[in-house]
């Protein structure tokens, strides 16, 4: 085979694999060719970005606020830090992290520099094999001083370009200490050169933090809800894809949203169930009644373990939802699925959603995991 002839094979391998390549993603944040639109909430919150206010984004989990937020922070020329409040452990482990996060972000010699200003001086070494630099603080010490002096710092070191400052899962701060939020509050309350990023899973936490009254963060920036994606914009984002494999494309797309009702993480990972079916050797009548089996059997045992430590009632709670349109506080739901008082189901609500097993919209409550919805309804059945 002549040099000619193999650089052709090779093009037209690779063009015939990129043509197989799953262009559907989940689990991680999704940035191009996998983001869907959201064309509006991208133009909404680039604009209160480039504004002198701070962002409060909520939504619930797997909705995509992160993959928004770093699709905008790839975009902008500004210098961002995202710091997860899940992984931190103390104020003074907050510090040491953003600190970190500093540094990355800046010349060693100017972090040298800043830090002999601090009023409590940390131990600084540098990783070996990565270069990084480690600061790390005395937790016994005045952990008001080393807050301070490190978020200031964040504001002030990068002077020629604003930066974002995100903090993700915002409402975790609750369980890090009594004092955190006052004191992060009055702090960030001087900050002029920074836009701070809220992003909440959890609503009425985040409504209580920057929407009651008596707390620290009260209207502190721009509360923003992060709703389904439309179910419009969605279809058309799913047809466009699957027309490269079916010429079912468009019930294979409504198929997929009426069973995620539009949940974007759930809805990605359906999809590519769906298409790892199309591009097999297998055929299946019903690709993405398939795929739907395929996942449920994956996480069967997932399944079992979480519905083992629910609780009786919230067990009758979750078969209700998933056999019956009837509101929950209702006296029909009650009856049929045997659940006695209103405030049992009042809080065997609030303990589900609080858990992530629930979302809500207004007064309607919805399972959140329709693939655990499907399980239920089956194991039921059998």
């Amino acid at each position: 085979m002549s040099n000619k002839t193999r650089r052709s094979e090779n093009v037209r391998s690779e063009v015939l694999r990129n043509a197989r390549l799953n262009p559907f993603k989940f689990g991680s944040i999704v940035d191009e060719p996998y983001f869907t639109n959201r064309k509006e909430e991208l133009k909404r919150v680039r604009s209160i970005l480039e504004s002198q206010v701070h962002l409060i984004l909520m939504s619930p989990r797997r909705y995509g606020k992160s993959s928004l937020i770093r699709k905008i922070l790839n975009e902008i020329d500004r210098p961002s830090i995202t710091l997860d409040m899940q992984v931190v452990t103390s104020e003074v482990d907050f510090a040491e992290q953003l600190m970190k996060k500093i540094s990355r972000l800046n010349p060693m010699q100017k972090i040298k520099n800043a830090i002999k200003s601090f009023r409590l001086i940390p131990t600084v070494s540098i990783n070996p094999v990565s270069d990084e630099l480690n600061v790390s603080f005395d937790a016994s010490k005045a952990s008001d001083l080393i807050l301070e002096d490190v978020l200031n710092l964040s504001d002030s070191i990068f002077s020629k370009k604003r930066p974002i400052v995100v903090f993700d899962e915002f409402q975790e701060i609750r369980k890090i200490s009594a004092h955190f939020e006052t004191r992060l509050r009055s702090i960030l309350q001087h900050h002029t050169n920074t836009n701070y990023v809220f992003l909440g899973s959890q609503e009425s936490l985040i409504r209580d933090i920057f929407e009651q009254k008596n707390n620290p963060f009260y209207h502190f920036g721009y509360l923003f809800k992060l709703s389904k994606i439309p179910l419009g914009e969605f279809k058309l984002f799913l047809e466009d894809r699957f027309k490269r494999v079916s010429n079912d494309f468009a019930e294979i797309a409504e198929h997929i949203l009426k069973f995620t009702n539009g949940h974007p993480h759930y809805t990605q990972r359906l999809a590519f169930q769906v298409w790892e079916n199309f591009i097999s050797s297998n055929e299946f009548e019903d690709p993405v009644l398939a795929a739907i089996e395929q996942i449920i059997e994956f996480h069967d045992v997932d399944y079992e373990r979480w519905w083992s430590s629910l609780k009786r009632t919230d067990m009758k709670v979750m078969i209700g939802l998933t056999l019956s349109d009837e509101l929950p506080m209702s006296k029909e739901f009650f009856q049929r699925f045997d659940l006695g008082s209103s405030s049992t189901v009042h809080s065997s609500l609030k303990r589900l959603l609080k858990n992530g097993y629930l979302g809500k919209k207004k007064e309607l409550y919805e399972i959140d995991d329709p693939f655990f919805k499907y399980w239920i309804s089956r194991r039921r059945k059998t």
